[in-house]
């Protein structure tokens, strides 16, 4: 009998290594990449849904809502804490999408004061009945597998992961997220894998392990440690879209590949500005800049290509900065010159 449930499962074992959502960052340029890298699953950003309520045809959500054509379907990923509204829009974004969504993810983990302080996020967590009930209405109303995210607790002293996990199986949730963190934790210190282990343990639908996958060396452990049925990396995949291409060659092969090349992280970067530009015009360069910060982490000359990046005012300029540091690089001029002035 197929089942949300059932529809998660397969989901998942088609590819147990998928991409977490990050909010101003994965944006559906840098998911198709991803996805093109191995990613089993990619996740939007968030999405307010009453953002959407109130102002659905603003320009911020239907760049939310817009799919890279190599990530389909895609999992969604809304938040809020009216059960009406949350209905009302995850119905609205499947009939819109179609088989374009893998399932309706609602957001009960993000610890950002401005989301928390109207209790959405990760302040669901202390309010349980709200919570099921968002995800029941949820359930109802969209007609594809309904997936929730949180944490490990609001606080160390409230560390409810297991208990709210029953709760949101019992609700309808077809698949659950555990951060090994707290809200309090923000993402500072260590993710508490154990409790990972204890949700997984105490539910019967498919539960994603999150927290600490920063190479597939972790994404392998995590996965046999846990017995999760599948792991999210977040801000393991920063500059790195290459991790998804290494841990399934672990997991499926058990090789271990070798990191991409300065050139190929210059060239990833120099792609992904193109992309971004392309999806979201000419001013989306500036939102490069983390990126490039990101794909040139540890190289010769980081500093000050870092520098260079925050300063240019344009596309063309970026990716001309960037081209000349790839060259530089071939030429096998001096890094520690590098470093000390311009290119």
């Amino acid at each position: 009998m197929r089942t949300p449930q059932t529809d998660m499962r397969a989901l998942l074992a088609a590819g147990n290594v998928v991409l977490g959502p990050m909010a101003g960052i994965t944006e559906a340029p840098f998911r198709a990449i991803c996805k093109r890298m191995g990613a089993g699953l990619t996740f939007t950003e968030m999405v307010s849904a009453k953002g959407l309520h109130y102002n659905p045809d603003g320009e911020v959500s239907k760049a939310l809502l817009t799919f890279a054509r190599e990530e389909v379907p895609c999992a969604v990923q809304i938040f809020g804490a009216e059960p009406d509204i949350m209905a009302e829009q995850a119905r609205g974004i499947v009939d819109r999408n179609g088989a374009d969504v893998a399932c309706i993810d609602i957001n009960m983990g993000c610890p950002v004061t401005k989301v928390v302080s109207k209790g959405e996020g990760s302040a669901l967590m202390r309010a349980p009945g709200l919570a099921a009930e968002i995800v029941r209405r949820v359930a109802e109303a969209c007609g594809v597998p309904v997936t929730v995210k949180f944490r490990k607790g609001w606080s160390g002293d409230d560390a409810n992961a297991v208990e709210f996990a029953l709760a949101m199986e019992e609700a309808g949730a077809a698949a659950i997220t555990v951060h090994g963190r707290t809200r309090d934790q923000f993402y500072r210190g260590r993710a508490d894998w154990d409790v990972i282990s204890a949700v997984k343990a105490a539910v019967d639908v498919p539960v994603i392990g999150s927290g600490d996958v920063f190479s597939a060396a972790d994404a392998k452990a995590m996965l046999e440690r846990c017995g999760v049925d599948a792991v999210m990396i977040a801000r393991g995949a920063q500059g790195n879209p290459w991790i998804f291409r290494e841990a399934r060659a672990l997991l499926d092969r058990g090789e271990e590949i070798a990191p991409p090349t300065a050139f190929e992280r210059i060239d990833m970067a120099r792609e992904h500005a193109a992309a971004l530009v392309a999806f979201g015009g000419e001013q989306a360069f500036t939102r490069m800049r983390k990126h490039v910060a990101w794909y040139i982490t540890g190289m010769p000359g980081a500093t000050t290509v870092r520098r260079r990046a925050n300063e240019v005012a344009s596309y063309r300029e970026m990716d001309d900065m960037l081209l000349e540091y790839r060259e530089c690089l071939k030429r096998g001029d001096d890094p520690a010159w590098l470093e000390g002035g311009s290119l």
